[in-house]
């Protein structure tokens, strides 16, 4: 039967390519064809000028060449583009790992244009790549959506608390700069909200189909991977040991390797036997050594706080079958703790790890001792700014007050004046207690709506990636209270991408469930 093309657009979405068209040809094969000869013609002419340019600098012919295929490829399949577009931000590193040279850390893709090229002086050169990337899509999108006869976008849920939250983060930012703020720490301050804002609102216009979410988690599956085989790779190079260096990782990597062993937990329990969840249980082992090896208590923190959440949040019925399995690990667990309590071992660092959380002595405390002191006298600085400006905040660009001036002792940070380990007083610091109230009403709500969700779902994949959904902000918002990372590109992209992958879930089981009613009538 010849689909109609008007009901494809309907089944499918604006943004989803449908079938075939009546006749027979491709939906876009004219725009195919266009596209084609406007590269072939320009990739050479582009090349060679850069070439002479660039006085023969291969690599800039490279990141050229990679750029268009990157815009070929987008205008193409706008969820292709989406797809590098997280790969990348996933499988590069933000900030260089201390002691390691890697490919990942060395390509600019986080750095403003000024710091990567001669565009010192260019006021718009503090855009980073990123940026760029996201605004390529973004445009693709528009365009797209302009050439359709129908404007037909996709629900956004919590919509008003997202946008509640926005408001408070330009108030904030409009009220530091009123104040004297320093319009380029503010941007530092804000980008990663805005970036996962920006995607929380835009992913639910791209991903829409259970196809497009199963190709999206294993982006993820792969990304995430790769790097923990990468840390498996530098133990290696430094002779199986960690060579006296603080991590093997970036910090967010543990963070990301979270949401995985919750979702292959997800898959097991749920009983989904894909080739994800055969994937994760290949992969389980270098997840957890690259786990161990990022050596970041908060993340440890997170692991235990999420798996817990897991716990209350999964139906006990399918649970009660893995019961067999949890009893003794928590068993053999207990006899690991017990019998390295006392040792200094590398199989002992993750009890060393939580001994230096749980102490403030330094002879227990160790090297982490005065990261302890460091953030207790933050926590007691940020404490007294509050007192300070409880309602309004300092608003972004300006430094919290230091009592305890923190500048005598050695850190490499730079913004640690505005920017401090605990992310979550920090908010309050910068946004004051309106804006912090927006803060926790948008993540509360989103909360409880994602868990309305969960119980709704049918599907047992879907059911599996909405308890990541869930738990997620959990375990970004756990590590944050102790480690920066609510002003980390790479996390606050992967979490807007998976907050904003609820609708698509919703409407994918609404869907599957409404074409199994006339089977079963």
């Amino acid at each position: 039967m010849t689909p109609d093309p008007e009901t494809a657009i309907e089944k499918f979405g604006v943004l989803r390519t449908a079938p075939v068209r009546p006749n027979g040809r491709g939906p876009i094969r004219g725009r195919d064809k266009l596209l084609a000869g406007v590269l072939i013609i320009l990739v050479p002419l582009l090349v060679s000028s850069v070439l002479i340019l660039s006085y023969g600098d291969f690599f800039a012919c490279a990141a050229v060449v990679g750029a268009l295929a990157v815009l070929a490829i987008t205008f193409y399949r706008i969820d292709w583009g989406f797809y590098i577009f997280i790969a990348v931000i996933l499988v590069l590193d933000q900030y260089p790992i201390p002691g390691i040279q890697t490919f990942t850390t060395m390509i600019p893709y986080f750095l403003n244009l000024k710091e990567i090229g001669s565009m010192e002086s260019a006021g718009f050169a503090v855009v980073n790549v990123l940026e760029l990337h996201l605004l390529l899509l973004f445009l693709v999108w528009s365009v797209m959506l302009a050439a359709r006869r129908e404007t037909m976008l996709n629900h956004v849920p919590v919509w008003a608390g997202a946008l509640l939250f926005l408001s408070a983060l330009a108030l904030s930012f409009v009220h530091g700069m009123r104040i004297g703020g320093d319009y380029l720490v503010a941007l530092w301050e804000l980008r990663a909200l805005c970036y996962f804002l920006i995607l929380y609102f835009f992913v639910p216009q791209i991903i829409q189909t259970k196809s497009q979410v199963q190709t999206l988690m294993w982006i993820v599956i792969g990304a995430i991977s790769f790097k923990a085989i990468q840390a498996c790779q530098h133990f290696a190079e430094l002779g199986f040991t960690f060579a006296g260096l603080p991590t093997l990782t970036s910090h967010e990597d543990p963070v990301f390797i979270v949401t995985l062993i919750i979702f292959l937990f997800g898959l097991s329990v749920f009983g989904v036997r894909n080739g994800q969840h055969r994937a994760l249980k290949l992969l389980l082992l270098p997840l957890c050594f690259a786990f161990v090896a990022a050596q970041r208590r908060a993340a440890y923190g997170a692991l235990i706080a999420t798996t817990i959440a897991f716990l209350v949040l999964v139906p006990k019925r399918p649970l009660l079958r893995y019961v067999k399995f949890i009893l003794p690990a928590i068993f053999l667990l207990g006899i690991y703790v017990a019998a390295f309590w006392s040792s200094e071992s590398q199989i002992a660092s993750p009890i060393r790890l939580l001994k230096t959380s749980l102490s403030s002595d330094q002879e227990t405390a160790a090297d982490r001792y005065y990261s302890n002191l460091y953030r207790e006298y933050e926590r007691y600085d940020l404490a007294m700014t509050v007192r300070r400006v409880a309602i309004k905040g300092t608003g972004f660009g300006n430094m919290y007050d230091q009592p305890i001036w923190l500048e005598r002792m050695p850190m490499s940070f730079t913004l640690r004046s505005f920017i401090p380990h605990n992310e979550f007083l920090w908010l309050v610091v910068k946004m004051g207690a309106i804006g912090f109230f927006a803060f926790c009403l948008f993540f509360t709500a989103y909360t409880f709506h994602a868990s309305s969700v969960f119980s709704r779902l049918k599907d047992p994949y879907l059911k599996s990636i909405c308890a990541v959904i869930v738990i997620v902000s959990i375990d970004q918002i756990f590590v944050s209270y102790f480690d920066l990372q609510l002003t980390y590109y790479r996390n606050m992209v992967y979490f807007g991408t998976l907050m904003g992958l609820l609708p698509a879930l919703e409407t994918i089981d609404r869907e599957q469930q409404a074409a199994a009613l006339p089977e079963t009538a």
